[in-house]
């Protein structure tokens, strides 16, 4: 069965982006987006929500045409315009780049999803990671933690009422400080 994977960067002190919403401080390097690379590319699709989605389309499909972009970079705007992408929005009316959209998440569709064959599927956004995570649709979490200090912003998880086991399966550290902390949903 194909899993459901949550990627996302989140400061020390808990937040996925700062009170103006801004990503600036993300500390992806040459060797943390070879990595990305790396574990991306044999997934079968990417799932985001529409902020998220709009964010990456607005760089990716042409990053690669770009002379100062670095060869971690233009191997993933391969990877982000070749792969399959499902975008979740309720306002969206059109989507290139291989990308159905869908208004809403439907519990028994997205597990009907994982049954089919192929690699496992990146989640990304923190709202949609939320719906998914409130309708225990969420096998995997990989989370990134920069070495920064926000202070304030949005934070990586909200009260969702339930609380969810997990195994820790993978941890990594990068270069520039950042590391990897992989989990598993513990079903047990």
């Amino acid at each position: 069965m194909r899993k459901i994977i949550v990627s996302i960067t989140t400061s020390l002190d808990g937040f996925i982006e700062g009170p103006g919403r801004e990503i600036d401080w993300h500390a992806v390097d040459e060797e943390l987006h070879q990595h990305f690379n790396d574990r991306l590319r044999g997934m079968s699709a990417f799932i985001s929500g529409r902020v998220t989605w709009e964010l990456m389309a607005g760089y990716w499909p042409t990053a690669d045409a770009d002379p100062d972009c670095s060869p971690a970079e233009r191997a993933f705007a391969g990877i982000w315009r070749d792969m399959p992408k499902i975008v979740y929005s309720r306002t969206l009316r059109s989507a290139g780049w291989n990308t159905e959209i869908r208004r809403e998440v439907v519990a028994e569709e997205i597990r009907a999803l994982k049954e089919r064959p192929g690699g496992d599927m990146a989640l990304g956004g923190p709202d949609l990671a939320a719906s998914f995570r409130a309708l225990d649709l969420i096998d995997e979490y990989c989370v990134y933690v920069d070495p920064i200090l926000l202070g304030r912003g949005k934070p990586l998880f909200t009260d969702f009422g339930h609380r969810t086991a997990l195994t820790l399966a993978e941890t990594r550290t990068f270069g520039n400080g950042v590391v990897m902390l992989r989990y598993e949903r513990d079903r047990g």
